[in-house]
């Protein structure tokens, strides 16, 4: 019984982090949200990354990355890339915007986010942490976490600062990553007009991908 005051006192520090990170990633919006969602609606995305030119979908992928500090309407500039170049290619510059953000969250922490860490969540709360993102319940965390908003970057920051085993990551980071580009690639190549549909198959396509991939990875390990 004498435990249960500490453990719950590791929790709150633990929850400190999580909720400075959300701080961190809700700010950008709550400062300029609505300034980039008027510049970078579809039509200012598109027009955006034409000035570009040949360098277009460079600049969308550029977008993508950046939306880590600025509040970048994400699935927008998908939208605008699938406009561009159509479902396929504009699928895999946003798959990779999306990659590419989140293992740069992840390294960037990883690398230089332990002691800020350490601090705020103290070391029993991060190995709290720690225990979590090496637990089976991390890999869909991450790939569930990708279709929603603010929680990407967050989630991915958090499994860098707790060293999630980058192997699980990145696989968990794929998972969510290409159901969601592709869909608003879809949606922007084809003029679908059904952003609930686009968002419900985002949010279970990732558990599928993720639940095949978790299969193989237990069958890889047991060999």
């Amino acid at each position: 019984m004498a435990d249960m005051p500490a453990t719950a006192s590791h929790r709150s520090r633990l929850w400190l982090l999580i909720i400075a990170l959300l701080a961190l990633a809700i700010a950008p919006f709550c400062i300029w949200g609505g300034w980039f969602e008027e510049m970078l609606d579809l039509h200012g995305a598109k027009v955006w990354m034409e000035s570009l030119g040949a360098s277009a979908w460079f600049g969308g992928i550029a977008l993508l990355v950046s939306d880590l500090v600025l509040p970048i309407p994400g699935t927008v500039v998908m939208s605008a890339l699938g406009l561009m170049y159509g479902w396929f290619w504009g699928g895999v510059a946003s798959v990779t915007g999306s990659i590419l953000s989140g293992v740069l969250a992840y390294a960037l922490c990883r690398k230089f986010g332990h002691k800020p860490a350490l601090w705020l969540a103290g070391e029993d709360g991060l190995a709290k942490g720690e225990l979590l993102f090496r637990s089976q319940r991390a890999g869909w965390i991450v790939a569930l976490s990708r279709w929603m908003p603010v929680l990407p970057e967050a989630v991915a920051c958090l499994a860098g600062l707790t060293r999630m085993p980058f192997r699980v990551f990145f696989i968990a980071l794929l998972s969510g990553s290409m159901p969601l580009g592709f869909t608003f690639s879809i949606i922007g190549a084809y003029g679908v007009e059904r952003p609930g549909l686009a968002i419900g198959l985002s949010a279970l396509v990732p558990a599928g991908l993720y639940a095949a991939t978790a299969v193989l990875l237990r069958t890889t390990r047991s060999k």
